[in-house]
């Protein structure tokens, strides 16, 4: 459903989230390593959340890629996404189909419909402050 750009995106910001409830900053050698993302594409994905001020930066030795709190409480994953990949996961063909729409649906078009919609309400409603104080994905992290 996502791209790769924004797979790796979502992961980042959730990476880096858990680390700036901590008050630390993560460099981009740890991201990268921690996503399983290539470390330049790591930097190019990081550089758009920068520009759209979902994360933060530092350069220098004590420097690195954090999240400030308001962000933390306000930035939903839907933000992350918009950033990344647009609107097209609410708006796409479940198969891909170019040509798609209530009046010429494709098989799963308005099954497809529901599941779009409750993905838009889960993205639209998680805070990366929520995602980052969940055990489970803080256990993932940890073990990577």
């Amino acid at each position: 459903m996502f791209s790769k750009t924004c797979e790796y995106g979502l992961r980042a910001v959730i990476f880096i989230a858990q680390h700036a409830k901590a008050d630390k900053k993560v460099s981009i050698t740890a991201i990268s390593n921690a996503i399983d993302s290539p470390q330049a594409f790591t930097a190019k994905i990081l550089q758009q959340l920068t520009k759209h001020k979902i994360v933060q930066s530092v350069k220098g030795p004590y420097g690195g890629f954090y999240i400030n709190d308001t962000n933390l409480k306000t930035t939903v994953l839907s933000n992350v996404v918009q950033v990344l990949d647009g609107d097209t996961i609410y708006t796409s063909c479940g198969l891909g189909l170019h040509e798609c729409n209530d009046q010429k649906p494709c098989p799963l078009h308005f099954k497809f419909v529901e599941i779009r919609e409750n993905l838009r309400k889960m993205l639209e409603s998680t805070t990366l402050l929520e995602l980052s104080s969940d055990k489970n994905i803080a256990d993932y992290y940890l073990k990577t």
